[in-house]
């Protein structure tokens, strides 16, 4: 029944409701757990309710939560504190911290009521406000257990809630169900005392441990690397790695599109998923120009095609279901863009990633607009490739040097790559192509440059490659045309292929 209770201030006090104390069956709660929690069956409002009651550190009543049959909440009064705060002394080894009242009467029912725990009352998204209020509180706790929820919104408020405490003091517990009452009602009564000694110590994002270090070093020794399509290359960089950023870059019309295209069918014919994004050309021209290196044809010179000829090649190639493309409509917008490479690596599990080129996406824009926006395009790539453990090679132009351009046979250089410093610092491997256009004996000879190299530290200069006009492809050179000096930069003792 419904006893009404009056104060001495203006500020009415609020009525509150008293009920019997009953076990949970259903919940696989003890009369006794009841009991030592407050936790009452009532009738509110010509319903029957479960009624948690709030109560200040000197144990007077001052708020409570009803909960209804359909899970509908009516609070009266405040809700101070923590659920169940005023149960325990101050301070201590341990306290656990749970997400609902039922929760905390479970926790606690399985440590036969000796160890402290509490609840925050209004779910894992207000959690850390209700923590932060109790904070000196907890803070006089060698160790304050984290058990939320096993699903993200709980696994996100126990991250935030830890966060406020003493460094070394927060630790989060991890159930094998989605609470602890789950726990209690499948009978795993040990396994969530175990739970809670097992917490592991809460570390903000992005600090390792030396376990997960570990782990980490047993990724990168069995990540495997694959192959460039050309010796010299391959044997200074050690091939492609996922989760690696490479950036090929070098004047207009020099053959960053080929040497693209070149890798990505190597991966191909791997038997690797890619996915190709080419903004400058459409996806007719992009698959041609895969396919026209599997038969040694350039094929979109063709005026004349025939479909049922070109079909086993089609098959054997970009309609083998591992290659995917984007057709653009001639929009690049950058968010959109990178919401489809998104797609293609968890949606169609492309592995590899190439993106030709930079320049177009931030197209349009000048000066400190350009550099801010290359900044930024250039991070959300980085941070891309880091959540999809993709391997992505990203085309980018040069800014024209002093004196002769790269398309009469400049030397490539980081300092050259157009826009700001992000480009070579959140690269992984930068790889310059340099050819002289106007070369009458030479315009065919492309050499490639390594001037960034994060995985081994080699640099400098990793073979010619030769393109063939008949068959459309780049062939690697023999590596004896030219030999380098001591810093791998210089060729000298043989004709300088330009």
């Amino acid at each position: 029944m419904d006893i009404p209770t009056t104060t001495a201030t203006d500020k009415p006090r609020p009525t509150f409701v008293t009920g019997a104390y009953t076990a949970l069956s259903r919940r696989n709660l003890t009369e006794a757990t009841c009991k030592k929690w407050g936790y009452q069956i009532a009738d509110v409002d010509g319903e029957q309710a479960q009624v948690a009651n709030y109560r200040s550190r000197d144990g007077k009543l001052v708020g409570q939560k009803i909960r209804f049959a359909n899970k509908d909440f009516k609070v009266r009064g405040e809700l101070v504190g923590l659920y169940g705060q005023h149960l325990w002394r101050d301070g201590g080894r341990r306290v656990v911290v749970t997400e609902g009242e039922i929760d905390a009467l479970s926790v606690s029912q399985a440590f036969e009521h000796k160890w402290p725990v509490v609840s925050i009352p209004h779910g894992a998204q207000s959690g850390k406000n209700h923590v932060a209020q109790a904070l000196d509180w907890l803070e006089r706790f060698d160790e304050v257990v984290f058990m939320f929820d096993m699903d993200d919104s709980g696994r996100k408020g126990a991250t935030e809630c830890a966060a406020l405490l003493t460094p070394g003091r927060a630790k989060i517990a991890e159930l094998p169900l989605k609470d602890p009452n789950d726990m209690i009602v499948a009978n795993r009564s040990q396994e969530l005392v175990r739970a809670t000694w097992d917490a592991r110590d809460y570390r903000p994002d992005g600090i390792v441990g030396a376990e997960e270090l570990w782990n980490k070093i047993n990724e990168v020794n069995n990540a495997e690397s694959k192959p460039y399509p050309y010796k010299m290359l391959n044997d200074m960089t050690h091939g492609l790695r996922r989760g690696e950023l490479v950036t090929v870059c070098a004047g207009s019309g020099i053959g960053k599109s080929l040497f693209c295209r070149e890798v990505a069918y190597s991966l191909l014919q791997a038997g690797e998923k890619v996915g190709y994004i080419a903004l400058e050309e459409s996806v007719r021209r992009t698959a041609l120009g895969i396919m026209g290196l599997h038969v040694g044809q350039q094929l979109h010179l063709q005026k004349e095609i025939e479909p049922e000829a070109l079909r086993p090649t089609f098959e054997e190639t970009v309609g083998n279901g591992r290659f995917f493309t984007y057709d653009h409509f001639g929009s690049c917008d950058s968010d959109n863009l990178l919401n489809k490479i998104r797609y293609l690596c968890k949606g169609l599990e492309c592995k590899w990633i190439f993106l030709d080129h930079l320049s177009i996406v931030i197209s349009g824009f000048d000066g400190d607009d350009e550099r801010r926006l290359i900044d930024n395009t250039m991070t959300r790539l980085r941070s891309l490739v880091e959540e999809t453990q993709c391997g992505m090679v990203l085309v980018s132009h040069l800014k024209r040097p002093p004196g002769g351009g790269h398309e009469e046979g400049a030397v490539t250089s980081l300092a050259h790559l157009r826009g700001s410093h992000a480009i070579p610092q959140l690269s992984d491997m930068v790889i310059g192509l340099e050819r002289n256009q106007q070369s009458e004996s030479d315009a065919n000879q492309t050499r490639i440059r390594v001037l960034k190299n994060r995985f081994s530290g080699d640099n400098g200069l990793a073979g010619t490659l030769h393109f063939n006009n008949k068959t459309g492809r780049l062939n690697e050179s023999d590596s004896k045309m030219f030999t380098t000096d001591n810093n791998n930069n210089q060729t000298v003792g043989s004709p300088d292929p330009f």
